[in-house]
């Protein structure tokens, strides 16, 4: 029995070994998730986020899909990754962790928020009942930066990079057509202000010279050792 015990311990601990990537993803979620519900809970003053253009970009209630799907687009990229390319998951995760991370900070020093909604709705459809259903459960508060554009920025990178899709350009393609109508989803239904996206951009920048750093030195060497 003993030995039974142990042998399902080093099974388990081989298995999450193999898919670190994903235990240490599905461990940082549920703290993410806590986080988050407590910042959205609290009873402080918020600072309203408005960029000026924000009064320019037009409401359209056929993006709350792409919006929807980023959920999927991004759970599903770091399953994938963690099965099929675990050095490229690696740095997906941490990447996606570390702007997370930023986020909650931001958001639980700098209380942030528009106002940017419509009050009424012009027409009447199935998506316009989306976006009702996004608002009531989703406040339009601790939005900067955002991070659906943060998350799929880093999964559009960790596409673009991953050996898994290369011959693959179709499906790489779509993946950062996607990724690119969520961004814009962000703004098109009124969840984020174009300061959100701006920042998010910026901050995914940053992070990308950072968890990528050994990969862009060893990528400029190869190519500049082909061009000799």
């Amino acid at each position: 029995m003993k030995k039974k015990s142990q042998n399902i311990c080093r099974q388990a601990s081989e298995l999450v070994m193999q898919y670190r990537s994903l235990a240490v993803m599905s461990v940082y979620a549920v703290f993410y998730l806590i986080a988050f519900y407590y910042l959205e809970q609290r009873d402080v003053a918020v600072h309203e986020i408005n960029l000026g253009i924000d009064e320019y970009v037009p409401f359209c209630e056929i993006f709350i899909v792409p919006y929807l799907l980023w959920f999927a687009y991004v759970a599903l990229t770091v399953v994938f990754l963690c099965i099929k390319d675990k050095e490229e998951s690696d740095r997906l995760v941490a990447f996606l962790m570390a702007g997370m991370t930023i986020f909650i900070v931001v958001s639980a020093v700098f209380p942030n928020g528009h106002n940017l909604r419509p009050k009424v709705f012009e027409r009447d459809n199935i998506f316009i009942d989306l976006i009702r259903h996004l608002y009531m459960a989703d406040t339009p508060t601790n939005i900067l930066p955002s991070i659906h554009v943060y998350n799929s920025v880093a999964v559009m990178i960790a596409v673009w990079r991953s050996r898994c899709f290369a011959g693959h350009m179709v499906i790489k393609t779509l993946m950062l057509a996607l990724g690119a109508s969520i961004i814009c989803s962000t703004v098109l239904i009124k969840q984020h202000s174009m300061l959100d996206v701006l920042l998010a951009l910026l901050l995914s920048a940053v992070m990308y010279s950072i968890c990528y750093k050994r990969t862009v030195i060893r990528d400029k060497r190869v190519s500049a050792a082909r061009i000799k």
